[in-house]
């Protein structure tokens, strides 16, 4: 056999590849961490940390860390809608996740990952930038450039976990070219931030729409500020995303009132996320891919650092059995992508039917009404609105919203005829402007999709196609029960 630098290397250091070599380096496997940039490096996300990731990182080892346990807890959410507060709840209670969240700017929350790692055992290599793989009978070949100049590693096994643009993706793509994203997001950091600390909002605004706007406290008078969206949005949007974000900012009465002595720190960075795509390849001969790398991102929320933690905790499982049966053939890796089909398929699915239907924005009118009848009724109703926050929050899989359907169908009536009272009467006044509003709104919608049809037939084949993955997963679930 070759001469080999590890048994595994993991390629990308961020919260993916970290805790897969943590995981990896306890198992006793001999494991190099590689990653282009040196760290600590920033990392443009929203910063946002789950209580399902937080479970993960317990997992792991950093809730016994002190900067860790001292980092923002976040312990309610309020939701806001063209500069209107609809409501306003504490995160819900699901056995086994922690009652918050926490706000942890990524240049701290990889770095502790990645220092976990090399305590467990994991070598580092920084300043490594990879360009390809090369797979032979029992080794893989990391071929890459570090300073300046040609190298390469070789290992039992490759996981990739480079992130959206991912050369080790690329390697398992026959086209050797990835996906055009679906989300593209920008944020910055803004001081003297006013407001709750332990609150995360979040602002739907017609002009950021299919996409929101958040802002979630760091620590005390300090914020991750940004907005993503849609990508192919129908019609398209035509803002560019930094000069979207500072207009929500300006125009946006919620936000400017929440950052009216804000300033910002630093620039505005954008990022690209690739969401699930459940025909792509995780597993080839010797490799895998996990996380952002994987695709493995909430189409309906842009989340993503608890499905990176999750991936890779199953990766590092399959790939430790690998190696200790001297199977690492695309058959035996398999398993970490049927892991991945059976754990979160089925709520990608879901995520992205919704997805592909709020993507219409001729439809704004009757997706943003929608939005107002659900927080209607989640005010009056506790179990109804924790199934949908922890929705929202990834606590439980997208296809719970299911049981949200006939309470929203028992009271859509009532909720419906008191939002569109309230919207309409500050618009208009009373009874009339609920008719001229409805007429408008119909009138308009009949318009946009008579004068582009092709639009509204592409929509159409992209919601079937949606829909017929959902139907394969519960054709599929009924055969396994």
């Amino acid at each position: 056999m070759a001469w080999l630098d590890a048994d595994v290397i993991v390629v990308g250091a961020g919260p993916a590849g970290s805790a897969a070599a943590a995981h990896l380096a306890r198992r006793g496997i001999q494991v190099m961490l590689v990653d282009r940039q040196a760290f600590p490096r920033d990392k443009t996300c929203g910063d946002f940390v789950g209580p399902g990731a937080l479970r993960e990182l317990e997992h792991l080892g950093l809730s016994k860390l002190a900067a860790f346990r001292r980092s923002n807890r976040i312990r309610s959410g309020a939701l806001f809608v063209d500069g209107q507060e609809l409501i306003t709840l504490p995160l819900p209670h699901v056995r086994g996740l922690p009652r918050f969240a926490r706000a942890i700017p990524r240049a701290l929350l990889d770095d502790w990952i990645r220092q976990t790692a090399v305590v467990a055992g994991a070598e580092m290599r920084q300043g490594f930038r990879v360009t390809r793989l090369s797979s032979g009978l029992q080794h893989v070949t990391v071929h890459g450039v570090r300073d300046r100049r040609p190298a390469r590693l070789r290992a039992r096994v490759v996981i990739g976990a480079d992130g959206s643009t991912s050369a080790v993706a690329r390697t398992l793509q026959s086209s050797g070219a990835l996906a055009r994203p679906q989300i593209i997001a920008v944020r910055g950091y803004y001081n003297d931030v006013v407001g709750p600390i332990h609150r995360a909002d979040l602002y739907l605004n017609r002009q950021s729409f299919p996409g929101y706007c958040w802002v979630f406290v760091t620590e005390r008078g300090r914020a991750n500020v940004g907005v993503g969206m849609l990508v192919n949005t129908i019609p398209p949007a035509e803002s560019r995303m930094q000069d979207l974000l500072t207009h929500l900012i300006e125009s946006d009465p919620a936000l400017r009132t929440r950052l009216r002595h804000a300033r910002l720190d630093g620039r505005l960075v954008g990022w690209p996320l690739m969401t699930y795509d459940p025909h792509k390849p995780l597993v080839g001969e010797r490799c895998l891919v996990i996380g952002d790398a994987a695709g493995l991102i909430n189409p309906l929320n842009g989340e993503g650092i608890q499905h990176a933690l999750q991936s890779a905790r199953w990766a590092s499982a399959v790939v430790a059995h690998a190696i200790a049966t001297k199977d690492c053939s695309a058959v035996a890796l398999s398993a970490y992508a049927r892991r991945v089909e059976r754990e979160i398929r089925g709520d990608m699915a879901v995520s992205t039917l919704l997805v592909q239907l709020i993507r219409n924005r001729n439809l704004l009118p009757f997706w943003l009404t929608g939005v107002g009848v659900i927080a209607d009724i989640a005010k009056n109703d506790r179990q109804y609105a924790a199934i949908a926050s922890a929705v929202l929050c990834g606590m439980l899989p997208t296809r719970y919203a299911g049981l949200l359907i006939k309470p929203t169908l028992n009271r859509l009536p009532q909720s419906l005829a008191r939002w569109a009272t309230d919207h309409a009467s500050r618009e208009v006044g009373g009874l009339l402007g609920i008719v001229v509003h409805s007429l408008e709104t119909t009138l308009s919608v009949r318009e946009r999709f008579s004068s582009h049809p092709e639009q509204l037939a592409g929509w159409y084949s992209d919601v079937d196609a949606a829909a017929d993955e959902v139907s394969y997963h519960i054709a599929n679930a009924h055969r396994a029960s």
